[in-house]
């Protein structure tokens, strides 16, 4: 039974987490989990790579999922089927955690993504959902975080071969056009020979800055959450709303999240807002209309928020 499921793609980062993994494991303890989403024309030849890769150099065990995701999948769309397919590796093997590539560069871009998007405080705390590990950013493996122009020296050193994904050149993705503009130079012809990394819109410092911002942030989120979870009334119960008239309002927007997500309802931060909004003004016997068609009945003094 596996101790560690790595998510790799064939890319670059994900066979230099590969690289890493394998010197600190045993074979025997690690699974290499390839997801072909059946959106590139040569994704067929990504699954080929990694196995051979897994079989004739690592000597370790790999599987390959795939899904007919077809050429206009979006980016979540294809988030959730792989990281279902990892989950389901990881169930099968006593919940091993799972490995994902995540380096140093991917946070800064998707703090910005959460930022552009509106997600507050919580968009800080990413890349924290439970049984996934990203070696990449710190851990025993590694001790400091890696961000790419780093991942591009390693890969140099130890020569090793990667496949490029064509999709990650297209501005049809937002996380794309941001890498654009965060990076100044590209990362190509990067051999022994050419060793000196790439320059940034932000220089590892700064991303170390908010690398250390990151682990405080999730620290925080993970506290907020149990003192949360402690306040908000059970399901079914009655939510007063006098409460609301003097709470400050990201503390009301967390105790919704939390009440919301309780009822099996995922609602936005913008949405969580206008709920608060309802709350402080409708008229009682009013209505609001929660994602997913849940309606909330705002009566004159309370409201219940059911699955």
């Amino acid at each position: 039974m596996a101790k560690v499921i790595l998510a790799v793609s064939g890319g670059v980062d994900s066979m230099v987490m590969l690289d890493l993994i394998a010197k600190h494991y045993s074979s025997d303890d690690i699974i290499v989990a390839h997801f072909n989403h059946g959106i590139r024309i040569d994704s067929d030849r990504d699954a080929d790579f990694v196995a051979k890769i897994s079989k004739e150099i690592y000597h370790i065990r790999y599987i390959i999922g795939r899904g007919n995701l077809g050429a206009n999948a979006s980016e979540e769309t294809a988030r959730i089927a792989r990281y279902n397919f990892l989950r389901q590796i990881a169930t099968k093997n006593a919940n091993a955690p799972i490995y994902t590539a995540h380096h140093l560069d991917d946070l800064v871009e998707t703090i910005i993504i959460n930022h552009l998007r509106g997600t507050g405080w919580r968009g800080l705390a990413v890349l924290d959902s439970p049984g996934i590990n990203r070696p990449l950013l710190g851990t025993k493996i590694v001790y400091e975080p890696m961000d790419k122009a780093a991942i591009m020296e390693y890969a140099a050193r130890r020569g090793l071969h990667w496949r490029e994904d064509s999709t990650n050149s297209s501005d049809q993705y937002l996380r794309n056009r941001i890498r654009t503009r965060l990076t100044e130079s590209k990362y190509t012809n990067y051999d022994t020979t050419n060793n000196a990394r790439s320059r940034s819109a932000l220089d590892f410092e700064q991303k170390l800055q908010l690398w250390q911002l990151w682990q405080r942030q999730k620290e925080l989120k993970h506290e907020t959450g149990t003192l949360i979870q402690s306040l908000i009334p059970e399901p079914g119960a009655r939510w007063q709303r006098s409460w609301f008239k003097k709470l400050d309002q990201n503390i009301a927007i967390e105790l919704l999240r939390a009440g919301t997500l309780e009822a099996n309802i995922r609602a936005t931060r913008p949405q969580l807002e206008a709920f608060r909004q309802a709350i402080l003004n409708y008229a009682p016997g009013k209505h609001f209309n929660l994602p997913g068609g849940k309606l909330v009945r705002i009566n004159k003094t309370d409201f219940i928020i059911s699955p």
